[in-house]
């Protein structure tokens, strides 16, 4: 067991002993599964004497997280023995993750499935402390709502957040970042050609890409209307400089060396560049595409606080903040948050696919 694995053990179990000390007066069918998981992780301790698998570790965490949720209201006001059993939840939680990646790092490619336990977990308990701290805390709706409400939102909602998520994300987002992203590669392609164009083109990349998006946006608007092509406009703006920049990087990635021995093959450009240069451009092309996969979806939602029908990701954010339907708010955020991770993911998957030969894919 590792200096941190020790630590956390040590201080779980303490903070457990801690807890059921203080809740003994506490009638025992008012917290009974609480006090189980408290008694539990008390005697958790004995790991010091006798080996305990990983997967105990996952069960108290479960336990614990499952007790303290079932005994928000039943105290008023709230314990401290409960904020002492999230405590320990979050620190079983920690170190179950913690010796779950140290048993999965030898083979980590073979055990991809159970490595996605650490994400899920680690996400798992966000939600968790986040659902005890507002609704236990007493935290008002409109500074937080808990998760348990936002999720009942998207559940009433689903036809209008599917409606937004066309607008911006379907419309918006993905044509403006086929957009930007192709024309800063086709650009990075010419300027790689043309030495004139390099001195033209790459500061007057530099200066788009410092424009403000709260700027840009209402021209936008003005020049392509208020439905989803003024926000593709945006995201072309957004994404076209971090395309251009890795492309023109990515090029000259390759070495003198290798471009020499193409030489001596008799290669011409196009060849050197099509078998040599893009391949080695392969990583930092990905790179943009992960960049502005996040980019392109903020761009898009705050393009729309600008000007936009009655629908959209960033007009429903807008107008339901006036309402202060903030359940509403962070349906919204919830949506844009999970397309973007799956966009991300995929741009990932491809890349581990294409660049299969890069050194960063082989050692993940």
């Amino acid at each position: 067991m590792s200096q941190l694995q020790f630590f956390l053990a040590l201080v779980a179990g303490g903070v457990c002993a801690a807890a059921l000390a203080l809740s003994v007066l506490t009638p025992m069918e008012s917290a009974l599964l609480l006090k189980v998981f408290l008694g539990l992780g008390f005697l958790s301790l004995i790991r010091f004497f006798v080996p305990l698998g990983l997967w105990f570790d996952g069960v108290l965490a479960v336990l614990g997280a499952v007790a303290v949720l079932l005994s928000i209201g039943i105290f008023t006001p709230t314990p401290s023995f409960l904020w002492m059993a999230l405590v320990a939840t979050w620190l079983f939680g920690w170190l179950f993750v913690e010796r779950l990646s140290k048993a999965l790092a030898p083979g980590l490619t073979e055990n991809a499935g159970l490595g996605l336990l650490i994400p899920v977990v680690f996400g798992i308990s966000i939600l968790v402390i986040w659902e005890v701290v507002t609704r236990a805390g007493n935290v008002p709706q409109v500074i937080l709502p808990p998760p348990s409400m936002i999720w009942a939102r998207i559940v009433a909602s689903v036809p209008t957040l599917w409606a937004d998520f066309q607008q911006t994300f379907l419309k918006a987002v993905l044509i403006g970042y086929l957009l930007g992203c192709g024309l800063g590669f086709v650009v990075a392609i010419l300027i790689d050609r043309s030495p004139f164009l390099k001195s033209g083109l790459l500061p007057l990349g530099n200066f788009v890409s410092a424009l403000p998006i709260v700027g840009v946006a209402p021209i936008m608007v003005m020049w392509f209307g208020f439905d989803w092509p003024s926000k593709a406009a945006v995201v072309v703006i957004m994404t076209f400089f971090p395309m251009l920049v890795n492309t023109v990087a990515g090029l000259n990635a390759s070495s003198s060396i290798e471009r020499d021995l193409m030489r001596t093959y008799a290669a011409g450009y196009w060849q050197t560049l099509l078998k040599l240069r893009l391949p080695a451009a392969g990583p930092f092309i990905f790179n943009a595409l992960k960049i502005n996969s996040t980019l392109a979806l903020i761009g898009a939602i705050v393009a729309e606080f600008f000007g936009t029908p009655i629908v959209g990701m960033g007009f429903r954010i807008s107008t339901e903040v006036g309402r202060m339907n903030v359940d509403m708010v962070w349906a919204e955020i919830a949506v844009a948050a999970v397309a973007g991770s799956v966009f991300y993911g995929v741009i990932v998957l491809i890349e581990r696919g294409v660049t299969f030969w890069h050194p960063s894919v082989r050692g993940a």
